[in-house]
């Protein structure tokens, strides 16, 4: 298979939430939403997976309409149904339910010619945990720097 080219990422996530497990899903798109995704134009901040009878649907996802397209494109921030197994949807909702998880999108790819979601299980994190990554992120980048100094 061919390789895989990230589109866009949701770096935001990775700093407001840790991310307990991830899914690769399929995502149900239009012709116009496949041609503006493959130009890059598609946001992720702010969106997030919500499961309704026992389908998982994608939420708040921008993608921007295709400027080369009709009167027929869609809606920018339209529901978007996502593609996973039964037995995955079933772990999924009982954790969501109980247990208080949200489902992110951590990233949006292109694997071989089809068009994949990275959906992320994740926890909130508290203001306290969030100084820490930042503390933890600026002692790698002072270790780096050191360590490049020697060299």
């Amino acid at each position: 298979m061919e390789g895989i080219k990230v589109v866009a990422e949701n770096r935001q996530a990775r700093f407001e939430y840790f991310i307990l497990d991830s899914y690769e899903t399929g995502i149900v798109l239009k012709g116009d939403e496949v041609k503006s995704i493959r130009q890059g134009a598609v946001n992720l901040k702010d969106s997030f997976g919500v499961i309704i009878k026992g389908e998982v649907f994608l939420r708040n996802c921008h993608i921007t309409p295709y400027k080369k397209g009709s009167y027929f494109n869609s809606e920018a921030r339209r529901d978007r149904k996502l593609l996973l197994k039964r037995s995955e949807i079933a772990k999924l909702s009982g954790k969501v339910n109980e247990k208080g998880l949200t489902l992110i999108p951590l990233k949006i790819y292109l694997k071989g010619s089809l068009i994949k979601l990275e959906l992320g299980l994740c926890q909130g994190k508290k203001l306290y945990d969030k100084r820490e990554t930042l503390k933890q992120r600026t002692q790698e980048r002072e270790a780096q720097r050191a360590v490049k100094e020697y060299i």
